[in-house]
């Protein structure tokens, strides 16, 4: 089940290789549904960030509208993206209320009630060869851990290493590169 999806974020993001154009919305989204999908939670759940390399600072590409807030720099030391990028290292974290963490992107609305944050949060390397080209994160927003649903497990975080071959073509169409 799962190798079938990730088979239809493949044809996805190959799809959007082969467009001349930066993709558009509608196709960002399908990413993010492709994506989501795999974990059971909601678009608005999957961030994917770029890594530009000359400013050392990570930019959001999905969810989109994270996209015009600004960016991470590498040396933060509160933000989990940051961490993840620098150290090369998955994570999971289910209790991410509770830990120290950079919470400006969480204020941005993406149409969903402001009282539920991040209360679970799956990170990874975008990884080419040995270079780090971005990061993505998948998270279980709600009131509380409980609302939030089900603790991330090991196995979830195995399924969303093996999605960097698909996220690195994905951010190679985002930038033309």
């Amino acid at each position: 089940m799962v190798e079938h999806q990730t088979a239809d974020l493949g044809t996805i993001v190959d799809a959007m290789a082969k467009q001349s154009s930066p993709p558009d919305g509608d196709s960002l989204f399908q990413v993010a549904k492709a994506v989501a999908k795999l974990f059971s939670v909601d678009a608005d759940e999957v961030a994917i960030l770029s890594l530009n390399s000359k400013s050392k600072n990570l930019k959001f590409v999905l969810p989109e509208k994270l996209a015009a807030v600004g960016t991470i720099p590498l040396s933060s030391a509160t933000a989990l993206a940051a961490r993840t990028a620098r150290e090369r290292r998955p994570e999971v974290v289910n209790n991410f209320s509770t830990s120290r963490h950079a919470t400006v992107f969480e204020g941005v609305p993406l149409g969903r009630d402001p009282a539920e944050l991040i209360q679970k949060i799956m990170s990874a390397p975008i990884l080419e060869g040995n270079q780090v080209r971005g990061v993505v994160q998948i998270s279980r927003k709600g009131r509380s851990a409980s609302d939030a649903g089900v603790d991330f497990t090991q196995k979830d975080l195995q399924t969303l290493t093996s999605l960097s071959p698909a996220l690195v073509r994905f951010l190679g169409a985002c930038t033309g590169a």
